[in-house]
């Protein structure tokens, strides 16, 4: 009786859409480039494109790309600038993962610079006496600091697959830290929002405050002298100017004073990998994206998976059906999320299990059009810690068809908070993306997983997810996002918002955004939703939740007619440009 009704009510259910089969909306690669249907209208470009969350690291990007860097090139070059003038996201003392596409070669490349535990890391480093998580350990002390990646990272990249030296593409961030920027609205903002957490660390506070411990205005020049040397240092010695030298010692003594175990061996040590992305399919266009430890790509995928199974452009955009089993699929998705993934040189993560289409066939089975499945009864596991929105990306395609997606972070907004004196260095608190203890409710209510268990020179779970979307071969959607555990979710969205319902990108990225982690068990949802659509989902039986908005894509799509882009205006100071 159960499948006769569920039959029932999907045939009438798509039964208005399957009449509008025949009328359909242009895609973004066909017909003209601007149209009257289009609620919002593009960034255009000839010969290439950058999209970054703040518009001197894109300008700084675009003109390498005009002096005949290419995509590789402009991308080390936005990663440095960035820590210049995104200082609570941008970084030299984090890490994160780029995904390169070679048009020459027609090969995609993975490469994973996220941080790493120090050697003298152990399970139990989080603790407090009573052998319970004590946060403040993991987020606001030396022992959160990992070892940073992305200069490191960045060198790889710029030697295998750029074509500038590190000294050109590292000139525009060191004549920003040394000359000084604007202060911007947004910077101005963020910094006065963070005084009382960075005043806590003098180091900090004599970096980003004026002597008198006052904040910069809006529209005075900021200079940063000491990240200015740092960053010189690396465009005369490379990566070693970071990892070993001057730079690494004050490092070093910093996280040491603030009780952390990093040695200057553990900075030594240090190496970025290359890795094999992880690919699938969907509607006949080829997704690749990150692999672990990040989680993203391999959740992306297997959503999309499931999703395949249903008529999502006849059910529409963000209508409560369509909402329905999104959510269906998102809850499924990081139930698995929590128990299979982790750092793949320590653990035997399943990735094509996870990916597989056979798989994602079975778990569609299991989705009903009318019924809501509690997330209790899908599976039990262990949550990934809380990560922090406060990552940021950048998207990049170059003349030659190459293509760059990066996503790199310190995790919270100003990661650890501390900068180590004399090298004008933010470092990172990835340390709190491990699982502090396995198997029991840490501060959020969430459970750690043994797959990610702080162990010493592991990199934890990560989330971000720089994904490529190539279409007969060729990238088409270069796109990703901040976020914390939404960036898989954000991500996913802006596929299937143009792929599925044919919009471009500016329409794709301004959409309302959803999401559904497993636990809590609730769609989290934009206010801009429509109030009805809520009501109808609350009516099925979800619990629905208006919160924060989600990510800060920067996406870009490749199209016959040159190339389309578009910033996330849910943050302020991004920007699309292109030549």
């Amino acid at each position: 009786m159960r499948s006769l009704k569920t039959a029932f009510f999907t045939f009438f259910m798509i039964l208005p859409f399957l009449a509008l089969a025949n009328i359909t909306p242009p895609s973004a690669t066909s017909g003209p480039l601007y149209t009257h249907l289009a609620t919002a209208q593009p960034i255009w470009a000839k010969n290439g494109m950058v999209a970054s969350q703040e518009a001197l690291a894109t300008q700084a990007g675009v003109d390498i790309l005009k002096q005949g860097g290419n995509a590789v090139d402009a991308a080390v070059a936005v990663a440095f600038s960035l820590a210049v003038t995104l200082p609570r996201a941008g970084n030299l003392g984090g890490g994160g993962f780029m995904l390169v596409h070679l048009a020459k070669e027609n090969k995609n490349i993975a490469i994973d610079y996220r941080e790493m535990a120090p050697a003298q890391t152990h399970r139990d480093i989080f603790l407090d006496e009573n052998g319970d998580p004590d946060a403040k350990l993991s987020r606001d002390h030396g022992l959160s600091v990992g070892v940073p990646g992305t200069v490191m990272g960045m060198e790889l990249a710029l030697t295998q697959y750029g074509s500038m030296s590190m000294a050109q593409v590292t000139r525009p961030a060191i004549n920003m830290a040394l000359n000084g920027i604007i202060m911007t609205p947004d910077l101005a903002h963020s910094l006065t929002s963070a005084k009382k957490r960075l005043g806590r660390w003098p180091s900090t506070e004599a970096v980003f405050y004026k002597k008198d411990g006052s904040h910069y205005q809006i529209g005075e020049r900021f200079t940063q002298p000491e990240l200015a040397h740092t960053l010189s240092l690396i465009a005369q010695k490379g990566s070693k100017g970071f990892y070993q030298g001057e730079t690494a010692k004050k490092i070093v003594a910093a996280v040491t004073k603030a009780g952390g175990v990093m040695t200057l061996d553990d900075l030594q040590e240090y190496q970025a990998v290359e890795r094999a992305p992880v690919e699938g399919s969907y509607r006949g266009y080829q997704v690749v994206s990150m692999p672990p430890p990040s989680s993203g790509g391999v959740h992306i995928i297997q959503m999309l998976n499931i999703l395949e199974h249903f008529p999502m452009d006849k059910l529409g955009l963000n209508t409560a059906s369509s909402i329905h089993l999104m959510s269906e699929a998102m809850k499924r998705a990081y139930a698995d999320r929590s128990e299979y993934l982790g750092d793949p040189d320590f653990y035997n993560v399943p990735v094509e299990t996870l990916t597989n289409k056979a798989y994602a066939k079975t778990l569609a089975s299991k989705i009903s059009f009318d019924n809501v499945t509690a997330s209790n009864d899908i599976k039990p596991g262990d949550l990934a810690p809380y990560e922090s929105n406060q990552t940021t990306h950048y998207s990049i395609v170059d003349r030659w068809g190459n293509a760059v997606s990066n996503t790199y972070t310190l995790n919270f907004s100003y990661g650890s908070g501390l900068i180590a004196k004399g090298t004008g260095v933010m470092l990172n608190n990835e340390m709190d993306d491990f699982s502090a203890k396995t198997g029991v409710p840490n501060g959020y209510g969430l459970i750690g997983g043994h797959a990610n268990a702080v162990e010493p020179k592991k990199r934890p779970l990560s989330s971000m997810s720089p994904t490529i979307v190539m279409k007969d071969g060729e990238p088409y959607i270069v796109t990703g996002s901040p976020g914390g555990s939404r960036i898989i979710t954000t991500t996913l969205q802006i596929i299937m918002n143009v792929i599925d319902h044919h919009l471009n990108i500016a329409e794709a990225t301004i959409a309302p955004r959803i999401h559904h982690q497993w636990l809590p068990d609730e769609i989290r949802v934009e206010r801009s939703l429509n109030p009805d659509t809520i009501q109808l989902l609350e009516d099925q039986g979800h619990k629905v939740s208006i919160k924060n908005t989600m990510g800060s894509t920067q996406s870009i799509i490749m199209t016959e007619h040159g190339f389309t882009g578009f910033s996330d205006l849910r943050r302020s100071g991004s920007q699309t440009l292109g030549y």
